[in-house]
């Protein structure tokens, strides 16, 4: 109502100026944060006046006004923001004024404290600058900060891959500039995986949501991670090494040009060396991007982004042991190894945008990509193994001694070309987005691995005057298919009496040449502020998602007439579909006279048409075919704040419960993790505030795990609980307030070093486990333990 007499007052106004004889001044541009992201809600005004307005989703605005001065104020404002004011002399006809707010800092004994922006939809926005100097094992990857959020959870230090929600590895949808990627699909434990596809240096900025998410994003049942590369201001660059490797990048820019370039290596040996199976360590991961704009003029925008990544992995193994059990019942496991592992990883990655923006109110963008695999796991490895009952000299003895071969020769490649449309148009409160996708998808497999085992002189299976093998499968596949996307959302935002509203609601449709499917997603969420109580922010999501599957999901395995098994694509396959529900919102306020924000949320997913699957590692292991069906329901919660003046800290805290009806047997989902508790704090020294600490804690439950070729309905045990701790110490060398006016280190805008401790309590995590049977068929579970304490040392510096 306030809004609508604004503007009859505004009309009244611009009336009795024509009828005077005033001529009119219009004012247009866009209303941008510091990094160049568009700010909505955010108000216009003439000061002195009651004229204003407020910027729409694109931080677009249009304000009309008869001066009675020759000197006009214009005032820009938002919440959490600094208020900023441009003075015309004399205005006359159209004028384009597109300032920066930059967030509204009080200065605290040299310490910022800075107010929390409001979260109206399911999109959090989620800081990385701390990457750079926190302990992380991957060397600052974004996805270590993602695992730290409520209801996301990583079981694998040396991986990126994370869960949403009970969600697997293969349900969450990536982004970079609007394009979705992939990645690689024979990785089966975090040693083979290497570096994330994202380059934390070239990054903008970072969407994630955990569910609930817009009709613009993929078939994906459990999260979104929109990533947007920044273009630099000017000639700028970074450099980060540590004992784990090493990354650089260069930027330059102009008025119509800018460039960013990226490399990153890592090697990290001395870190595998960690792990209980000992020998020759030797990988290689090298990654290349770069990210070129060009701005003929203020109407069109053209980004190319290109990434070679070359992850390379070389084993020879020596030996292992390992001591497992209770101290009632312990067992130790001593093998002795002859062989070698050698695997390849090698993507290739492009995109090019093209946006054009028509008006004000209307901009489209056309996008292509293409992207290739070329993945090799390759392994020859034979062992002898002695498992025994670890006694004390009087007890204990021989369970079995027996030798196996591994072998594997499985080659993968994929092709993937996309091209598609986007366009937005703003109409008063209303944004409509819009776009469609096409897809071109080329799969080619040839796989072959097999396993062989002997105890006590016993090949397994045993059968006389027969040597078999206990496991065998071949694939043989081609596959060239397409897939068609297109949707359709509005976001409708209204300022009123009782508070902010925005509404958003779509509908997504895709079709997949492979099974003729066709899939109907409609999607909605709505952001509620009221006025009577601005730091609250209530939201409610929902809809119809979809898990359209890849390659993976719809391999199916079958026997030949000799026993033999092989892999068969199921072009009978269906996409399981979860109707999700979320409820939850926002809290702000200050405590100690610093700034905080609880968030808690509550959901709840129905899924049907699912397709069995069982987690060994970071390999999902599926059955190729709809055979289940279940549910996942849990409550996120989290306390984001400056729990030391000055510095973000953060706890989140998950429960979960999840239930599947497999073969008619209700059992928890492979990704049931009842509980999750992380922790990331940030300090510094008192007195020594270019010192700083971090903190990065994590407790998780167990994951239900099974057998070899075994499923939760005939038998299964949990894990033991994930727990790590990583602690890291850094020391601004040159900074903001610390950089010298003259010599070497004037040229630099920060230096860090830092020391880094993994796993500072030396907990032994279980990844997986190692199966020995003897000849009795009772079989042991032997764990493969993670990588035990190590300390790290870092270099970064920004110029």
């Amino acid at each position: 109502m306030k809004q609508t007499m604004r503007y009859i007052l505004t009309a009244v106004l611009l009336a009795m100026a024509f009828a005077l004889g005033a001529e009119p001044v219009k004012i247009t541009g866009k209303v941008t944060d510091d990094v160049g992201s568009p700010i909505e809600f955010a108000t216009v005004s003439i000061a002195g006046t009651v004229l204003g307005v407020t910027t729409d989703l694109q931080g677009d605005y249009e304000l009309s006004f008869s001066p009675k001065s020759d000197t006009v104020y214009v005032v820009f404002s938002c919440l959490g923001y600094s208020e900023v004011r441009r003075q015309l002399v004399k205005p006359q006809g159209t004028i384009s004024l597109s300032p920066k707010l930059y967030q509204k800092t009080m200065q605290l004994a040299e310490v910022q404290v800075t107010e929390y922006k409001k979260q109206n939809n399911t999109m959090q926005s989620i800081d990385i600058d701390a990457t750079k100097i926190m302990p992380d094992i991957s060397g600052g990857s974004v996805e270590s900060v993602i695992a730290t959020q409520a209801g996301v959870t990583s079981k694998n230090e040396m991986s990126t891959q994370y869960m949403v929600r009970g969600g697997t590895y293969d349900e969450n949808s990536v982004y970079i500039n609007g394009i979705e990627i992939y990645r690689p699909q024979l990785v089966s434990n975090g040693q083979q995986e290497g570096l994330s596809i994202i380059n934390p240096d070239m990054v903008k900025s970072v969407q994630f949501s955990t569910g609930g998410f817009n009709a613009e994003y993929s078939d994906k049942m459990s999260s979104v991670l929109d990533i947007t590369y920044r273009e630099p201001q000017s000639f700028e660059g970074a450099l980060a090494a540590s004992l784990q490797g090493g990354s650089l990048s260069i930027g330059q820019s102009s008025s119509k040009f800018s460039q960013l370039h990226g490399v990153r290596y890592k090697r990290n040996s001395s870190l595998l060396g960690s792990l209980e199976s000992k020998g020759e360590y030797d990988p290689q991961y090298l990654d290349y991007q770069a990210h070129i704009v060009i701005r003929p003029n203020e109407k069109w925008r053209i980004a190319l982004l290109g990434n070679i990544s070359i992850n390379d992995y070389r084993f020879t193994p020596k030996n292992r042991e390992t001591s497992f059990g209770t101290s009632t019942d312990a067992h130790s496991f001593l093998v002795y190894f002859d062989g070698h592992e050698k695997d390849k990883f090698h993507t290739y990655f492009g995109t090019a945008t093209i946006n054009y923006r028509l008006n004000k109110g209307n901009d489209f963008t056309l996008l292509a990509g293409a992207y290739r695999t070329d993945e090799l796991v390759s392994y020859d490895i034979h062992g002898e193994y002695w498992l025994d009952e670890a006694g004390d000299g009087t007890s204990g003895g021989e369970l079995g001694v027996g030798k196996y071969h591994e072998h594997a020769r499985n080659r993968l490649g994929i092709k993937v070309f996309t091209v598609g449309l986007k366009g937005n148009t703003s109409i008063n409160h209303n944004n409509l987005s819009y776009g469609f996708t096409f897809r071109r998808e080329s799969i080619m497999d040839r796989s072959r691995e097999w396993q062989w085992r002997d105890s006590a002189g016993y090949s397994l299976p045993h059968i006389p005057d027969e040597v078999n093998l206990i496991y065998s499968q071949a694939s043989h596949n081609d596959l060239n298919s397409t897939r068609f996307s297109a949707f359709v959302q509005d976001t409708y935002r209204l300022n009123m009496g009782a508070g902010s509203l925005t509404i958003n609601g779509g509908v997504r449709i895709s079709h997949w040449s492979f099974n003729k499917e066709t899939l109907v997603s409609p999607r909605f969420s709505i952001g509620y502020v009221p006025a009577r109580n601005p730091r609250l922010t209530l939201r409610l999501a929902g809809g119809l998602y979809y898990q359209a599957p890849f390659y993976k999901e719809y391999r199916i395995e079958k026997i030949d007439a000799n026993g033999n098994a092989y892999i068969e694509l199921n072009n009978n396959i269906k996409s399981p579909r979860s109707i999700h529900i979320i409820a939850g919102g926002d809290f702000t306020f200050r405590a100690l006279n610093r700034p905080f924000k609880f968030t808690a949320e509550l959901y709840y997913k129905n899924i049907a048409n699912m397709i069995p699957y069982e987690v060994d590692n970071l390999k999902l292991v599926y059955s190729g075919v709809n055979g289940s069906k279940g549910y996942i329901a849990g409550v996120d919660m989290k306390l984001f704040g400056q729990f030391v003046e000055g510095t973000d800290s953060w706890i989140s805290f998950s429960l979960m419960k999840t239930q599947e009806t497999l073969n008619g047997v209700k059992v928890p989902m492979p990704t049931d993790q009842r509980y999750s508790l992380a922790v990331f704090f940030s300090d510094y020294f008192p007195g020594v505030p270019r010192l700083k600490f971090f903190l990065k804690g994590v407790v998780s439950d167990g994951l239900p795990t099974t057998a070899p070729r075994m499923t939760r309905d005939v038998a299964y045990f949990r894990q033991p609980a994930y727990k790590r701790v990583d602690i890291g110490l850094s020391f601004e060398l040159v900074g903001k307030k610390h950089r010298p006016s003259s010599g070497f280190f004037s040229k630099f805008k920060s230096i860090w070093i830092g020391v880094d401790v993994f796993n500072l309590l030396d907990i032994s995590n279980v990844s997986s486990y190692y199966w020995v049977t003897d000849v009795n068929r009772i079989q042991y579970a032997v764990p493969n333990y993670l990588t035990r304490r190590q300390i790290n040392a870092r270099l970064s510096l920004s110029f």
